[in-house]
């Protein structure tokens, strides 16, 4: 089997732009480990490759489905899975990108066997979800399951609805059917994730965002609820498009929505970083210490080193 590479890392650590240029070395395609990115429409607030990156290197699960479309960890494993196959079969190598954390682990890991959902369940959340606003549902899930609301990115509706679906059938939390069971990597998968210090991550992520308000955020996210897209959308359901919202409706300044959004990414990176930390076969690389091109050749010598040990 052909070796599969792994780049990961918290938000605005420069994923993407690594996993090109490796990719450009190593004859390789970018599937993308991002719960966001599958979908079409949210491309600023996403952060997706740009369009002359898009060009330079295949990737795959990017703008693929609809707004309305729910998606879910099993869906993408399924996708990601075959798509690398597809690529591997054309005499290419794959690496998955990205930094969606429940994602990369069911990469190397099998999937729970969690309940399959309740239609009724799922109807009368919805339901109250309509009436009384996610957040109460949201703040219902952290009484019942503190554990899987702290790492969920932003207030997912289908998420939360999905988690208290099992808690109702089974009276236990949702987070205690994923597996904390050791986890061992295949042996044709080699998994790294970038570091930065704190504050310059920090900066990172400032940087990032008021680039993606100066390229058009809000203007994006009120585009898309102008084509009659609901709020409560999953897709909408994260860091950014959620603040922007609160800002056109009239709930913050722009200012604040600007402090919020930085704020939650800032948790959300810490909340990656914490993950990533627990698997020890992640091979971390210290990005602010060395220029792309080194982090480059480094992955590969690694890559070449355990592939001769094995």
């Amino acid at each position: 089997m052909k070796k599969r590479i792994i780049i990961a890392g918290p938000t605005a650590s420069g994923k993407s732009s690594l996993a090109i240029a490796l990719a450009l070395r190593n004859n390789s395609e970018i599937i993308s480990v991002d719960s966001r990115q599958c979908y079409k429409k949210i491309d600023i607030g996403t952060a997706k490759p740009t369009p002359d990156e898009l060009r330079l290197v295949p990737h795959h699960n990017i703008s693929e489905l609809d707004l309305n479309e729910e998606d879910s960890v099993a869906k993408f494993r399924e996708r990601a899975l075959a798509t690398a196959d597809k690529i591997e079969s054309g005499g290419k190598n794959v690496i998955f990108c990205g930094g969606s954390t429940l994602h990369l682990k069911s990469l190397i890991q099998p999937l729970d066997d969690i309940p399959a959902s309740d239609k009724k369940n799922i109807e009368s959340l919805n339901l109250q979800a309509d009436r009384e606003g996610v957040e109460n549902l949201y703040n219902r899930l952290k009484e019942v399951d503190p554990d899987y609301a702290e790492r969920m990115d932003g207030m997912n509706r289908q998420r939360i609805i999905r988690a208290l679906d099992v808690w109702q059938q089974t009276g236990k939390p949702f987070s205690s059917f994923h597996s904390n069971n050791e986890i061992e990597l295949p042996e044709h998968v080699y998994f790294f994730a970038l570091h930065h210090p704190r504050k310059i991550l920090h900066k990172r992520i400032e940087k990032r965002t008021d680039e993606m308000i100066r390229r058009g955020l809000a203007e994006e996210t009120k585009s898309l609820l102008e084509q009659g897209y609901s709020p409560d959308l999953q897709a909408l359901q994260t860091v950014g498009y959620r603040q922007a919202i609160q800002f056109l409706n009239g709930e913050i300044s722009e200012q604040q929505m600007i402090a919020d959004i930085k704020t939650a990414t800032r948790r959300y990176a810490k909340r990656q970083i914490t993950w990533l930390r627990r698997w020890p076969f992640v091979e971390w690389i210290n990005r602010h210490e060395k220029s792309e091109e080194e982090c480059v050749q480094y992955i590969q010598q690694r890559v070449a080193a355990k592939s001769q040990k094995g």
